[in-house]
């Protein structure tokens, strides 16, 4: 873990079922995130993403590269172009800062329409402290 490593993007397709469930499992029942016909009504060509979802796979792509003892500190992340069914978000990071066995990820997810999701994650992996 050094400052200017990368990781390895991370593609993650987009479906309906993702979108659902994601908003189904953190207790967001907004209908833009479930029913088509009623975002469409509110402007969007479809349903989309939430943020507590694409929070959770920014965590993801984190602890999949750091590994099992990686612990989230701070996830801050700002949302851009919207994620829909039938696209693809890849996920890109490096290593900004490290401080012992703490890091500052950038991460970016990008998508057919623009960056889905940007910010920094703080990691610590204990025991690494190179």
């Amino acid at each position: 873990m050094r400052a200017g490593d990368r990781l390895p993007p991370l593609e993650i397709p987009v479906t309906r079922t993702l979108v659902v469930a994601g908003a189904i499992a953190s207790r967001d029942y907004q209908d833009v995130h479930h029913d088509p016909e009623l975002a469409r009504q509110k402007g969007a060509p479809d349903v989309f993403m939430n943020i507590l979802t694409t929070n959770g796979l920014v965590g993801r792509y984190v602890t999949d590269h750091f590994g099992p003892t990686a612990v989230l500190r701070k996830v801050a992340i700002r949302l851009g172009a919207p994620n829909h069914p039938g696209d693809t978000m890849v996920l890109t990071g490096g290593v900004e800062r490290v401080d012992g066995d703490t890091a500052v990820v950038r991460v970016v997810g990008a998508n057919g329409l623009g960056d889905h999701v940007t910010g920094t994650v703080t990691v610590t992996v204990p025991g690494d402290t190179r």
